[in-house]
């Protein structure tokens, strides 16, 4: 299978950076990217600003692949989307030229010949990737090994507490959004409620609070399924990343002003027609009424349907890959404590097979840009045969000063950090409109 490129699905940061460590190291890759320009789900979040600076958002091996076309890595700042999109992600595209094939779908991967029960020679027949291009054409591409780098964006959560829709969730569907707004003027006026703990919720409880300081009459209100608040603002002075630092201040600052209301405890049961508007239902009883539109950011999930004929090992609570489920476990792992993860520990009981990038941490939120590009610069040294640079571990992540993760899911206190000194903010209102 020597013969065989490497296929790489997705065009996204890790899928890219893959491709350049491969071609840095003579292996012959093809990516396949279902959209039409590389990068494209990094695109449709293209005006969200990254906690990450710049210093952190590029790979290695794409830099010294992009730096004879003169591009120069910017050195300091933190990208909106669109930004890294412009300025790395779209000239690293074009660097790698046709190794990219834009508008192809993966539909499913297989070995040749073999479908996922058969035993008999199954390691020596090529993987077979099923695609299909923007016209609906079908296709098959032999590949020597392949790298999963498709992300998890497809793939938001529901509002539902329980991990399914909420009752009413579907039927609703024309005013629950599962993405970071952007422009929000439409909304003036309005009772917009924002469900989710993480760094999208955030940003979307500040983009909407800036809109009711100059509407009056705007409402928002943050639900929380946590019992505390606390985790919400972030490691403060002691993250490594001051942009995220900034973000949690901004957020206390947006609730201890009233411009926000926040909620805890609040796990939703079931949204409910209120004319034109919702309520919204938790499972203790509680209801908030009179809701125009809800913004539910409460993580992604992987789907790994296009992997159902390979043999897999996935944890069964995370969906990550099992090699690194121990390792970034957020019941566990709540204060940055989570360390690097190689081909070694990305291996699947399918040889050749690997997953990475948001995908292979499942539902797990503490994935960084620059694991990810450790991640692929392991799996692509190991491809190559160079064991030794595989196994060696050369990430050097930001402390995160935060605390959170499920472990303190029930508890009013917070997390493992110090007590803070705001444990909840604001009311648990019952049937207000």
């Amino acid at each position: 299978m020597s013969d065989l490129p490497v296929a790489v699905i997705g065009a996204g940061p890790q899928g890219l950076a893959a491709a350049a460590h491969l071609v840095e190291r003579g292996v012959d890759v093809v990516v396949l990217e279902q959209g039409a320009d590389a990068a494209a789900a990094v695109s449709e979040w293209g005006h969200v600003r990254l906690f990450s600076g710049w210093p952190e958002l590029t790979d290695a091996a794409a830099r010294r692949l992009l730096e004879p076309t003169g591009w120069t890595a910017p050195a300091s700042g933190y990208p909106t989307g669109g930004e890294w999109v412009r300025d790395y992600l779209a000239p690293l595209a074009a660097a790698l030229g046709d190794r990219i094939r834009l508008g192809v779908t993966v539909t499913g991967v297989s070995r040749q010949g073999r479908d996922k029960v058969v035993d008999v020679g199954r390691r020596a027949q090529p993987f077979v990737v099923h695609t299909r291009d923007a016209e609906g054409g079908e296709g098959r591409l032999p590949a020597r090994a392949v790298i999963d780098a498709s992300g998890t964006w497809e793939s938001p959560n529901p509002a539902g507490a329980d991990g399914h829709p909420a009752i009413g969730e579907r039927a609703a569907a024309d005013r629950v959004s599962y993405r970071i707004p952007d422009d929000v003027s439409h909304l003036a006026g309005s009772h917009v409620a924002v469900v989710g703990a993480g760094h999208s919720a955030t940003h979307a409880v500040l983009r909407l609070s800036e809109l009711a300081r100059r509407a009056p009459g705007t409402r928002v209100t943050w639900l929380l399924r946590r019992g505390s608040a606390a985790n919400v603002f972030g490691g403060g002075a002691g993250d490594g990343l001051p942009e995220r630092a900034a973000l949690g201040a901004r957020a206390r600052k947006a609730i201890e002003s009233g411009v926000v209301e926040v909620v805890t405890g609040f796990r939703i049961a079931e949204f409910r027609e209120q004319g034109d508007r919702l309520g919204i239902c938790a499972e203790d009883g509680r209801e908030i009424a009179g809701i125009d539109h809800v913004y539910a950011l409460t993580g992604f999930r992987p789907d790994t349907g296009i992997l159902r004929e390979l043999r897999t090992e996935l944890d069964a609570s995370l969906e990550a890959v099992a090699g690194i489920a121990a390792d970034i476990d957020p019941n566990i792992h709540s204060c940055g404590s989570v360390g690097a993860t190689g081909a070694r520990q990305l291996a699947q009981p399918e040889e050749g097979l690997f997953i990475v990038g948001a995908k292979s941490y499942g539902r797990a939120p503490t994935f960084l840009a620059l694991t990810g590009f450790e991640q692929v610069r392991s799996v692509a040294a190991h491809l190559a045969g160079d064991h030794e640079a595989a196994a060696r571990n050369e990430l050097e992540l930001p402390a995160t000063g935060v605390c959170g993760g499920a472990g303190d899911f029930d508890s009013a206190a917070g997390g493992c950090c110090a007590v803070p000194s705001v444990l909840q903010i604001g009311r648990a209102p019952v049937n207000i409109g």
